[in-house]
């Protein structure tokens, strides 16, 4: 099983703070991602600013995706692998704003994620999911 599954999986029940990375206290979708690459390789690669809810909804701004692109390896969104990191856009016109990691592929394709009033769970990457998938990256080789 992939270290990035397994990783996530650990982080299952934590409840659901905004810009919180604390596994077991409290994180949001990043802070999951954040908490994830810091068990598999130590220190955080960049400082992260503040963000508000929206991310940079008014401004359009894809600085989710921009960050990603500046410490994962892009793939092809149809190329699902288990461990990979998933972003979404939450809505047509959107930015890419809510983050997963791909648990299981295939028809019981599953993700890891951190959602407001449920906390880190893993969810069925079902149709309605599926669709909002707009980036696919996998972890960087070992650093």
């Amino acid at each position: 099983m992939s270290a990035v599954v397994v990783a996530a999986r650990g982080w299952l029940g934590t409840p659901y703070v905004h810009q919180a990375s604390c596994r077991g206290a409290g994180c949001d979708c990043l802070g999951l991602l954040r908490g994830v690459w810091r068990e598999l390789y130590g220190a955080e690669p960049e400082p992260v600013p503040g963000y508000t809810a929206d991310w940079s909804e008014a401004s359009g701004e894809e600085r989710l995706w921009a960050a990603a692109r500046r410490h994962l390896v892009e793939k092809p969104v149809a190329d699902a692998c288990p461990g990979d990191v998933i972003l979404f856009r939450m809505r047509d016109g959107g930015v890419a704003k809510h983050v997963g990691l791909q648990a299981r592929v295939g028809r019981e394709a599953s993700f890891v994620h951190a959602y407001s009033g449920r906390g880190v769970v893993e969810s069925a990457l079902t149709p309605p999911w599926a669709r909002r998938v707009v980036a696919r990256f996998a972890f960087p080789e070992r650093m």
